[in-house]
């Protein structure tokens, strides 16, 4: 399998979609995948959808505790 990135905001991007649509739809062995990320960068994530949930529902807590990185055991009352 060979994967081929095209940017079809640009006008070479359009043209070739174009003629790859007019010269390969519906020919055995040859797909047109789009991604679908959900990212600004289109780059498929490496951590877990509901890791990602999680963290973000998180930062919107308003029961969180920041750390500070200098001052660890004191941040979080243990000192």
């Amino acid at each position: 399998m060979v994967t081929i990135k095209i940017d079809e905001k640009t006008k070479k991007g359009k043209a070739f979609m174009e003629m790859f649509e007019v010269f390969f739809k519906n020919v055995e062995g040859i797909e047109i995948v789009q991604p679908d990320y959900g990212q600004v960068n289109e780059e498929e994530s490496t951590y877990n959808p509901e890791f990602v949930d999680m963290v973000l529902k998180s930062a919107k807590d308003k029961k969180s505790t920041e750390i500070n990185p200098n001052d660890v055991w004191g941040s979080l009352g243990l000192k």
